[in-house]
């Protein structure tokens, strides 16, 4: 009984470890976003030559990686699901603008 009660303790600290991890996962997402939007109003501004087009790639698998975790909580998911969609409002922006620039992707 003791040993069975040990095993359930360790696996809900487990989990509850992932859980954080994955939630300074999405910390770090929402502030990514943040950052390419500014790197993006830069470039539209003119201060920089090229689109930061590596970094919205890199972005976009990091999205999609933390999407295909199944361990995600009902907030967690919320929470990437808000994120998703901004971004892809973002993205549609940034679509038209280097559209209207002459820059088509």
């Amino acid at each position: 009984m003791i040993a069975s009660s040990n095993r359930y303790s360790r696996n809900e600290a487990q989990r509850l470890e992932d859980s954080a991890d994955t939630d300074q996962e999405l910390a770090r997402l929402e502030e990514d976003i943040r950052r390419l939007k500014i790197d993006f109003d830069i470039y539209f501004n003119g201060a920089t030559k090229r689109p930061p087009l590596e970094m919205r790639a890199r972005l976009e698998s990091k999205m999609k990686r933390i999407a295909d975790n199944r361990g995600l909580t009902f907030a967690q998911r919320y929470f990437l699901n808000t994120l998703t969609s901004r971004f892809t409002s973002y993205r549609e922006l940034w679509r038209r603008n280097l559209k209207a620039k002459g820059e088509e992707l």
